[in-house]
């Protein structure tokens, strides 16, 4: 998807007409996804958008490769943020994002987001309401990072963090290429089932898994 240059350019007002279509169908929130390179139009088609009536739960979808600056700018306008926490080894960062980085940035805006809006609540619908909530994508061979983002979780963010721990991890385009080859195929049951584990252990009990029962707290 990242490589394939599809999509419709449009206006703030276009953007903002799209999100008032979007509550009308009965869309439970506007899920904006790896937005942080036109906060500022978002930001422009939002006014419009609440003057014509919007009410939707805003959901900042993101990398977690956000800058202060832009997180400032959203203090208020977010209500739930979902950023992935990738990678901590900022060897792996630099291989793979191109971004050695990536860590730092990722665990300062992780930070900013919780202080803005907290640990993530639900409505009496089940519906996510306001909060945080964390995605990490389990890596082939990179459990030492899952270790290191999940201890991270839970004592300096939060033990109360919503963590939605993936398994979904498919190696495609460049990966396939002799230069990745450690990350070239899936991951293993044990490898999930080990994250899993290192969550528990971390004290991470909010985790939305495949063989875990969802925890909700009401808003």
């Amino acid at each position: 998807m990242s490589h394939a240059a599809c999509g419709v350019e449009v206006t703030a007002a276009e953007l903002a007409q799209i999100m008032l279509k979007l509550q009308a169908q009965g869309c439970h929130n506007i899920n904006l996804v790896t937005p942080d390179h036109v906060v500022a139009q978002i930001l422009e088609a939002l006014l419009l958008a609440i003057e014509g009536g919007l009410r939707l739960p805003l959901v900042y979808n993101t990398s977690a490769y956000c800058s202060l600056a832009t997180l400032a700018l959203l203090d208020g306008l977010v209500d739930i943020y979902m950023p992935d926490f990738k990678m901590w080894d900022v060897a792996f960062a630099k291989q793979y994002l191109h971004a050695p980085d990536y860590p730092d940035v990722a665990r300062r805006a992780i930070k900013e987001m919780h202080r803005q809006v907290g640990d993530l609540l639900f409505d009496r619908q089940r519906l996510a309401c306001r909060g945080l909530l964390v995605r990490h994508l389990v890596m082939p061979g990179q459990l030492n990072d899952t270790t290191e983002i999940l201890h991270f979780l839970a004592q300096e963010i939060s033990l109360e963090t919503y963590v939605n721990l993936m398994d979904q991890y498919h190696p495609a385009g460049q990966v396939r290429h002799d230069r990745f080859a450690s990350i070239n195929r899936r991951i293993t049951s044990n490898e999930y089932f080990e994250a899993i584990r290192i969550a528990h252990d971390a004290g991470i009990w909010r985790l939305d898994d495949h063989h875990s029962h969802n925890v909700f707290c009401s808003c």
